[in-house]
């Protein structure tokens, strides 16, 4: 489901009405003591910083993160969990062999502890990247869950990109896999440059990723197509993904329909006018 940023304040009241989870896939018990869930969710922030996001994205990008993390809504909707707290780290990335990790896996429980990760984010110098390797973040991103000290109801990768996979291994092969291990993938993609021959935007890169990067039981895509809107989308995916709500329509499965982009336009890209 893709979810557009205008849905605005009515649509926040109303994921913070309820007081139960609607976990993606439902919520399970386990019989083993050593892994019944201490959080709600393990959330896994990737956000490209490849040089096609321009410093002002980027710098918005990250106070938009800081800023929802703070937020009474979010706070609000961390509460209603059934542990009330959520494990999350954050990581940023461009090529396949480029990833560095800003903040180390943090439990959020309340206002103190997220003030903490939001200082962490915002104390990072900003920095960039070439290329741009979605598939590089996932298989970065798998790894970090078995570091992960505290166990989830669910596990969740959130990224955010502006462009699709030129870099590093196949998209598909790599959502596939996460998907096989239990990950939901849930996507951002940042729309709001015209595409340009000078560029690696595409057009529909939210048909991208919701056919070709995202996945998992209650996936979704929130896109940004105004940079005024930016903070508000972010905000509004972090509460979805603390809160597990599911969009109300549900998501063809990835393996029962034919992608509406092809996974491999942005490598096709590359090649035709780079030939490398």
């Amino acid at each position: 489901m893709r979810w557009g940023v205008s849905i605005g304040s009515f649509f926040v009241a109303g994921l913070l009405a309820g007081s139960s989870i609607a976990g993606v896939g439902g919520r399970q018990e386990s019989t083993d003591k050593q892994t019944t869930p201490t959080v709600d969710v393990e959330l896994v922030i990737a956000v490209d910083v490849s040089y096609s996001m321009d410093l002002d994205e980027l710098a918005i990008q990250r106070e938009g993160y800081a800023q929802a993390i703070v937020s009474k809504e979010f706070l609000q909707a961390l509460r209603g969990g059934p542990n009330g707290k959520i494990s999350i780290t954050y990581f940023e990335w461009s090529a396949s062999s480029d990833q560095k990790l800003i903040i180390p896996w943090r439990m959020i429980d309340g206002p103190e502890t997220a003030d903490a990760v939001a200082n962490e984010i915002m104390r990072t110098p900003v920095r960039r990247g070439s290329r741009t390797s979605i598939s590089g973040a996932i298989l970065y991103a798998m790894p970090l869950f078995d570091e992960n000290p505290n166990r989830g109801f669910r596990r969740v990768i959130d990224i955010s990109g502006d462009g699709p996979n030129n870099n590093g291994p196949p998209i598909t092969p790599a959502r596939d896999e996460a998907l096989g291990k239990g990950i939901v993938i849930n996507g951002l993609p940042i729309m709001v440059k015209e595409p340009s021959y000078s560029s690696m935007d595409i057009e529909n890169l939210d048909w991208y990723y919701e056919d070709c990067v995202v996945g998992g039981p209650g996936s979704f895509v929130v896109t940004i197509t105004d940079r005024d809107k930016f903070k508000e989308a972010i905000r509004t995916k972090l509460l979805l993904e603390v809160a597990g709500r599911t969009p109300g329509r549900r998501l063809v499965p990835v393996a029962e329909k034919e992608p509406r982009v092809s996974c491999t336009i942005g490598e096709k890209i590359w090649q035709d006018r780079w030939g490398r």
